[in-house]
């Protein structure tokens, strides 16, 4: 049965709360920082209980044979599942989250994450979108930041941080142009599109849906990003955000900043470090370069 409309914040809080109680949610504990960096501020965790999630991954994977990879989506732990987005996408909490109330939305039957997000992905994010103030991204590949390869797209609320913008490096967004159309951030020194539009957009899931899937294409093409050989596969990794007002692609050339991982929260001013040298390390070396260091070198017009 769908979840009904308005009710998915309800679903997801009582959904971690029972998972919670009985062990199947094991959330990261994590300290933070904030980096101040050319008039941004950056929002650091520091992570302090991974070698829980990397143990229990290697469980998985133990348990699924010799020579496999474990799917945890293939079924979703009935107790970490919040319920069905759509007959396609199903919401499920992020067993290992370090933010609070982190949603996947995952597709019912396997898809590749290196597939090209389609209409109904769209929806089913749309649906989220609009029931509580979120972002959403999707890491489309392994050098994105993806550590499941089954398709699945991700939500978190906003704002990011306690303090400062909803999201840090929202601020530099003012400066990306007209509310129509494609356009770039003049403070990003990376290649990547970037688009604006109404928020009220978000009225109708399904318009929305088929607005942004529609300038998804565009960015897509706009970037060459669209392999020749297949229409379902993009050519190269990249991130992917989405918040009610606007929408930003990132091409990807690389997961890793020396030893550190960057997702696509890292391109919406958010970091995960596992140790305090890491975030000593990241922050002498500049923010604004770790980000152009796993992304690609934006043409000079």
């Amino acid at each position: 049965m769908l979840i009904e409309r308005g009710t998915l914040w309800s679903r997801m809080k009582e959904t971690t709360a029972a998972a919670l109680a009985s062990g199947a949610l094991l959330p990261i504990p994590t300290t933070y920082s904030f980096v101040e960096e050319q008039g941004v501020r950056y929002f650091v965790r520091i992570l302090e209980g991974l070698k829980r999630k990397d143990e229990a991954r290697k469980e998985q994977d133990n348990a699924s044979g010799a020579g496999k990879t474990a799917n945890p989506f293939l079924p979703p732990e009935p107790a970490l599942t919040a319920g069905d987005l759509t007959d396609t996408h199903i919401a499920v909490l992020n067993k290992f989250n370090v933010v609070e109330h982190h949603l996947l939305i995952v597709t019912r039957q396997y898809e590749d994450q290196d597939s090209l997000l389609t209409r109904g992905d769209f929806e089913a994010l749309w649906l989220g979108i609009t029931e509580y103030d979120s972002l959403g991204f999707y890491n489309g590949g392994r050098e994105a930041g993806a550590s499941q390869q089954h398709k699945h797209l991700q939500l978190v609320p906003l704002p990011l941080a306690p303090e400062g913008p909803a999201l840090p490096l929202e601020p530099l967004f003012a400066d990306a142009g007209p509310k129509e159309g494609l356009s770039e951030v003049p403070a990003f020194p990376f290649l990547h599109s970037f688009a604006r539009f109404d928020r009220g957009l978000g009225a109708a899931p399904s318009a929305a849906a088929g607005e942004t899937h529609r300038l998804y294409g565009e960015m897509l093409k706009q970037l060459g990003m669209i392999g020749s050989g297949s229409s379902s596969v993009r050519s190269r990794p990249y991130c992917l955000l989405v918040t009610r007002g606007w929408m930003l692609l990132v091409p990807r050339s690389r997961e890793f900043f020396g030893d550190i991982s960057l997702n696509s929260l890292a391109f919406a001013g958010s970091f995960f470090v596992r140790s305090r040298d890491q975030l000593e390390r990241i922050r002498s070396q500049g923010m604004m370069k770790a980000l152009s260091a796993v992304a690609l070198e934006r043409p000079r017009r």
